[in-house]
């Protein structure tokens, strides 16, 4: 069974929705990054590989809520096929399917939750504790 691991930016909010058997699964588009970020002479725009790949079950519906669109993921995805499909533009494409079996959320938080988390912060901070000197921490880093 073919198996890809890689890293890649969630291109929208995951679709959660429920099959007959009441079994939840979450849909995820995924923008694998192509070509080191160059971008193509002709059209300005950066190589991009999709990947649709679902995760189910209780997971599905526990990491819906923080799968959003910007945040970086690490993935194994397996049973991974080509599918063709239609562009807006009515060319044809092919993506990448799969079904995820290890997801880890990777990064920060997407960059419109960081422009909007100063907006909720209402009340004043206290003044924080000064840092320890420099000469405190252990010559060893701890990784």
């Amino acid at each position: 069974m073919p198996q890809l691991f890689d890293t890649a930016r969630i291109a929208n909010d995951p679709e959660l929705r429920y099959t007959q058997g009441q079994n939840p699964q979450a849909v995820l588009e995924l923008a694998l990054p192509c070509d080191y970020g160059r971008k193509d002479p002709a059209t300005g725009r950066k190589p991009t590989q999709w990947l649709q790949a679902s995760l189910w079950s209780k997971r599905a519906e526990a990491l819906a809520p923080y799968l959003v669109k910007g945040q970086w993921v690490s993935f194994t995805v397996d049973d991974v096929h080509i599918e063709e499909f239609q562009r807006r533009d009515g060319t044809a494409g092919n993506k990448l399917v799969g079904t995820i079996s290890q997801i880890k959320l990777v990064g920060g938080a997407p960059q419109e939750q960081r422009q909007a988390a100063p907006q909720r912060q209402a009340a004043p901070q206290q003044r924080q504790a000064a840092p320890a000197p420099a000469d405190d921490f252990d010559d060893m880093i701890p990784f």
